[in-house]
């Protein structure tokens, strides 16, 4: 594990072999940070987050090997309860929202909803997630769902 200056790590947190944390991110309380990862300058990620092997936050749209100011280092965000699958990258500059979840393999491009389950490349909206992780079914302007019966307002 390499963790760079000012990185700030919360409580409980399981972080894998490999895993690469830059100077300044933020990491919250009792996430899961699998093998392989890189966290680059820019990543604030919430609490109880899970983030698989061999994630990939990028932090600059047009990187050059010549050029480097802190200035062009986009934002991102991974909000609480979030969980991005094996081998997925992620995109500077957007957020990723609530109990979501980022299919493997998956370039995330854009925003996340709260519960959004996304995947693909490039990801897109398929449905939404519980924060139990059972998929919701939409019932009248709510989701419902089906495992624990909670109802969500989305």
């Amino acid at each position: 594990v390499h963790i760079r200056e000012n990185a700030k790590i919360g409580k409980n947190c399981n972080i894998g072999k490999g895993v690469y944390i830059d100077r300044d991110v933020k990491i919250g309380d009792n996430c899961k940070i699998q093998n392989y990862v890189c966290i680059y300058k820019g990543v604030e990620i919430e609490e109880d987050v899970f983030i698989g092997p061999h994630v990939v936050f990028t932090n600059d749209l047009y990187p050059r090997s010549f050029i480097w100011e802190d200035t062009k280092i986009k934002n991102t965000i991974i909000r609480k309860g979030a969980s991005i699958g094996a081998n997925s990258t992620i995109i500077c500059g957007i957020i990723i929202g609530r109990y979501s979840m980022i299919g493997a393999g998956s370039v995330v491009t854009k925003d996340v909803p709260d519960h959004g389950l996304m995947y693909g490349n490039p990801a897109i909206l398929k449905g939404y997630i519980c924060e139990c992780g059972d998929k919701l079914i939409k019932k009248g302007n709510n989701y419902f769902c089906p495992k624990c019966k909670k109802e969500v307002i989305l």
